[in-house]
């Protein structure tokens, strides 16, 4: 079959409308996303959905009040959860062994692909949706605000609402650079100077770099969006919450 168009023309949207998303609406396209593939058959994930705004008012920060999660109509926290498995087992006499880093990481991926197959579905249905990785970032914080419990860690926040006009499409690495055939085949110094050129070459790009007082686009990631202390720093604060969450 060809790839379908949606695939191709696919867009984050940031600005949404003032129009309410219906939460039976929200559970449908959870309880379809949750066909989705998963570690086991175990299903090690949950999904807050937070639509008062007084709530996504106290969850903004957490997200840098950028403007997706400041203005959207709802947010669905997607979470790693052992949780309800593991309770489900003790009272099943059957003893867990799931704190360590690879049940962690089962989890993980299962709210991530949940997340993603939410995401497609939700776009589908006409809504706008925009990951905020910052979920990551800030951890704790929204543990503390969505009532958390122990064995449960925020994994991606994905911000919904009705479209505000139409997003502007994201640039994307050509495919031949990301796909290797068989083996992987590292890239040579030009090779990655022809893969970043289309990128570097953007007007939006080049205003990132010339407002950011940088020499290169490169140097905007590591000096000024993902630096390495600020890395640092929220790994430290994403680690130890992992282990307070018990694993």
């Amino acid at each position: 079959m060809p790839i379908p168009q949606y695939f191709l023309d696919r867009r984050t949207v940031r600005r949404f409308s003032d129009r309410a998303v219906d939460m039976s609406m929200i559970t449908e396209m959870l309880g379809a996303a949750a066909q989705a593939p998963n570690t086991g058959n175990m299903q090690l994930y949950s999904a807050v959905v937070t639509v008062s705004p007084e709530t996504i008012k106290a969850l903004a920060p957490a997200h840098f009040n950028q403007p997706a999660s400041v203005g959207c109509a709802a947010m669905v926290t997607f979470c790693a959860d052992f949780n309800r498995f593991e309770h489900w087992c003790r009272v099943s006499d059957a003893a867990p062994g799931y704190d360590n880093f690879q049940a962690f990481i089962w989890a993980v991926i299962d709210a991530t692909i949940f997340a993603q197959q939410f995401c497609t579905i939700a776009e589908q249905s006409g809504l706008g949706c925009c990951y905020l990785g910052t979920t990551t970032y800030n951890a704790p914080q929204i543990a503390g605000i969505l009532d958390l419990p122990n064995r449960v860690v925020p994994v991606v926040t994905i911000a919904l609402g009705w479209p505000d006009g139409e997003a502007p499409k994201c640039d994307r690495l050509p495919v031949d650079s990301i796909v290797h055939i068989e083996k992987y085949k590292d890239y040579s110094d030009d090779d990655i100077r022809d893969i970043y050129s289309y990128k570097e070459s953007l007007p939006e790009n080049k205003n990132f770099v010339s407002e950011n007082g940088k020499e290169t686009l490169a140097q905007v990631f590591t000096d000024v969006r993902y630096k390495k202390s600020d890395n640092e720093y929220f790994s430290k604060l994403y680690r130890d919450f992992i282990g307070e969450q018990g694993f």
